[in-house]
């Protein structure tokens, strides 16, 4: 079984196991979080169910890669050049409770 679940205004397709990086969840390393399901998906055909919830463990919280942005106007001399860091929080799918 499968599902979709919506969390940090992204759409994430998941499976029982599975671990992603999603925008940042308050919480410590090993809380259990439940997060709302948009529609499961059975493995074999069937119809699919929506509402529902997804239990998952929060596996770690971090920081991405440095993204440089670099602002230029020709012929005015202005450059400006800032660096930017997402958080992200790791987590790894428990059960699809449908």
């Amino acid at each position: 079984m499968h599902a979709i679940i919506e969390t940090g205004g992204k759409q994430y397709r998941v499976a029982p196991g599975d671990v992603l990086r999603v925008e940042k969840i308050d919480g410590d390393v090993g809380t259990e979080i439940e997060l709302p399901v948009k529609a499961a998906f059975p493995d074999e055909g069937g119809e699919f169910v929506t509402g529902g919830l997804i239990k998952a463990t929060i596996v770690a919280n971090g920081r991405g890669p440095k993204v440089l942005v670099f602002k230029f106007k020709r012929k005015k001399q202005y450059k400006k050049t800032i660096g930017h860091r997402q958080s992200f929080t790791q987590v790894k799918v428990g059960e699809i409770v449908a």
